[in-house]
C-alpha cells in the first residue's frame, strides 16, 4: 500500500513548550490506524498540523504526494483531508439537512445549493439522520451530534477522516452503533486515523496503534503488539498493567 499522509519531522511549539516534537508517520491507503497517548500529548496537535490549523515549526505533512503543510485549512479541505471535533457545535438555527450541505458546498466543491442538499442527505441516510433533516442542529442529542459531525465531514468527499474522540460522552450501545459506522466508512475506501482514550473502541477498530507521549512517537505497530509494549503500559495504561507486562 502507498502512504495516502506523510509526516516527516514534524515539531510544533507553542512559545517555549514543544508540543510535537520530530514526529515522523506514514499512513497507508485503506488504514485504519488509531492515534493514542496521554492528555496533553500532542494528538490533536497533530490534528491541527495536518489540517493546516497550525502551522507546522519544523517538518514537512505531504497528502497523497503533494506538501500541504503552510496551505490554508480549507485549500487541505478541498484536497481531500476531513475531520471532527471533540466539542461537536453545529450550526444551531441551521436545519440538520443544511449542517451537512455546507460541508458539500464548501469544501467538497458541489455545483450548486440544491446539488450540496442532495449530497448531504445521502449522508445523512448513511449516518442515521435521515429523519430529523429538517430539525434544527441544537436539537440534537450529544449521540446525534456526533452523527453529524461524521455526516459533515463525510460530505467534504475525503480520502483520509481524522476522527477526534468522535465516541466522548456516549454510552455502550452508542459506542457499538459508533463502532459500526466506522468500519462501514472505513468499507468506503476512506483512510481513517482515530484519536481515541477508549482502549475497547481502539483495539475493536484499529489493526495498527501509534502512541503519543511528550509529544513523541513511543510505539507504532500491529494493535497486538503495541498493547504489550511496556513503554505504552507505562506511560499509558498505568503502573497496574505493568507489571502484567513484564
Amino acid at each position: 500500500m502507498s502512504a495516502l499522509l506523510e509526516l516527516a519531522g514534524v515539531s510544533r511549539s507553542f512559545g517555549g513548550l514543544r508540543a510535537l516534537d520530530r514526529v515522523s508517520l506514514d499512513l497507508a491507503e485503506g488504514e485504519i490506524v488509531g492515534l493514542i497517548g496521554p492528555n496533553g500529548a500532542g494528538k490533536t496537535t497533530l490534528v491541527n498540523l495536518v489540517t493546516g490549523v497550525h502551522p507546522v515549526s519544523a517538518g514537512e505533512i505531504r497528502f497523497g504526494g503533494r506538501r500541504i503543510s503552510g496551505l490554508a485549512p480549507f485549500r487541505i479541505a478541498r484536497l481531500g483531508v476531513a475531520r471532527t471535533f471533540q466539542v461537536v457545535q453545529p450550526f444551531p438555527r441551521m436545519s440538520v439537512l443544511d449542517n451537512v450541505a455546507a460541508g458539500a458546498l464548501f469544501a467538497a466543491g458541489t455545483a450548486d445549493i440544491a446539488s450540496a442538499r442532495a449530497a448531504a442527505l445521502d449522508c445523512l441516510r448513511f449516518t442515521g439522520l435521515e429523519e430529523v433533516a429538517g430539525q434544527a442542529g441544537a436539537t440534537l442529542s450529544l449521540a446525534g451530534r456526533k452523527r453529524l459531525e461524521l455526516a459533515k465531514s463525510l460530505a467534504t468527499r475525503p480520502r483520509l477522516l481524522l476522527l477526534d474522540e468522535v465516541n466522548a460522552g456516549l454510552n455502550s450501545t452508542e459506542i457499538d452503533g459508533a463502532l459500526r459506522l466506522i468500519a462501514d466508512i472505513a468499507a468506503r475506501g476512506i483512510t481513517i486515523l482515530l484519536i481515541e482514550h477508549l482502549m475497547k473502541v481502539v483495539t475493536r477498530a484499529c489493526s495498527r496503534i501509534v502512541v503519543l507521549h511528550q509529544g513523541e512517537i513511543i510505539s507504532d505497530g500491529p494493535t497486538a503488539s503495541v498493547m504489550r509494549d511496556r513503554k505504552v503500559v507505562e506511560a499509558y495504561l498505568g503502573s497496574r498493567y505493568a507489571s502484567d507486562a513484564q
